[in-house]
């Protein structure tokens, strides 16, 4: 079964629904790559998808341990490189102020990020830089 459907809306613009939420996503080239920027380039949904993704397999175990994760929060660097032209790095800076987890509950939650099937599948050469402030 089909998770998405996409379409060209011309003018180096795509769309793609989410077919179960009927959610929609618009990307559009960036302005360094003959786009207009008005929207999250393809490369930048990879970047924003690998943060989601740590942020929810952390959120599966805090929920089973009834860790509340209240004003965690992170901000992603997209790096490029050129020739060619592809993310050579990926920088995501966690910060959590009031963390609520024991030290080894943060010790897991950080391996446990560091592990999500995101990160597990982008290629080896693609530098991960994660930092946790908690």
């Amino acid at each position: 079964m089909n998770t998405l459907k996409s379409h060209y809306l011309g003018e180096l613009r795509t769309s793609a629904e989410h077919l179960k939420s009927h959610q929609k996503l618009v990307s559009d080239a960036p302005t360094d790559n003959n786009g207009k920027g008005e929207s999250f380039s393809p490369t930048d949904l990879v970047a924003a998808a690998l943060g989601s993704c740590m942020m929810t397999v952390m959120g599966i175990y805090a929920q089973k341990k009834g860790i509340v994760l209240e004003d965690l929060h992170w901000n992603t660097q997209k790096i490029m490189a050129s020739d060619p032209r592809r993310i050579s790095g990926i920088r995501i800076d966690f910060h959590w102020p009031r963390p609520t987890a024991s030290p080894e509950g943060i010790s897991k939650l950080k391996d446990i990020a560091l592990n999500c099937p995101v990160a597990l599948s982008l290629h080896p050469e693609l530098r991960q830089e994660i930092t946790f402030d908690f």
